[in-house]
């Protein structure tokens, strides 16, 4: 099995996986993956009209009042460690790039609540950047598969690079988010209905 041969069953199976947080623009975009962190995506795009609507760029959102922004997204869990981020990261980039967020991973991940992951969706999402969005799905479904035994994004992340096209990234990490959330999931797997279920050696079901 490889993961040439996952994707391509994938890309099959879930045509119109996507990145399923709603957003306008690249900063938009960023504070909703911050705001995902221990939460669904169907609960942050309840909590961000109200949010992008009050603050909708860098710098409205780098003036704002951080309990207002508590109290936004208080239903997204964390929210004011949450909070501090958003606005700290919209300071930044309103100091640092004038508004507009930056193109690369190594600049977004010097910014305040950017790790690796959610610079991957913004690059891949909003700037056509390939990347490996390593979630709790991807990592669940490649240990699942037997493609690595880490528990580790970062290591993850570089094992499965050269095992795949740099232009399919993106749409693999959506693939594999879809499958996740909707066959592979975390508890009573449906390996029954699973696309992958003859060469899945099911690691720790």
């Amino acid at each position: 099995m490889t993961v040439e041969c996952i994707n391509a069953r994938l890309a099959k199976e879930h045509p119109d996986a996507h990145c399923e947080l709603n957003y306008a623009t690249p900063f938009q975009l960023a504070v909703a993956t911050i705001l995902s962190a221990q939460c669904t995506d169907v609960r942050v795009n309840k909590v961000t009209p109200a949010l992008f609507h009050d603050y909708p760029d860098a710098a409205s959102m780098a003036a704002a009042d951080v309990h207002h922004v508590e109290e936004l997204i208080r239903s997204t869990g964390f929210f004011r460690n949450k909070a501090k981020s958003i606005v700290a990261m919209a300071n930044e980039v309103v100091e640092r790039y004038g508004g507009e967020m930056p193109h690369t991973l190594d600049e977004l991940v010097e910014l305040p609540g950017i790790g690796r992951k959610t610079a991957n969706v913004v690059l891949g999402n909003a700037f056509g950047v390939p990347g490996l969005t390593v979630d709790t799905h991807f990592l669940r479904l490649m240990r699942r598969l037997g493609i690595t035994t880490s528990s580790n994004p970062v290591t993850v992340e570089k094992q499965v690079m050269p095992l795949l096209n740099p232009s399919e990234w993106t749409m693999f990490s959506h693939r594999l988010i879809f499958h996740g959330r909707r066959v592979c999931t975390a508890r009573a797997p449906r390996c029954e209905e699973c696309v992958l279920e003859d060469l899945c050696p099911k690691v720790g079901v």
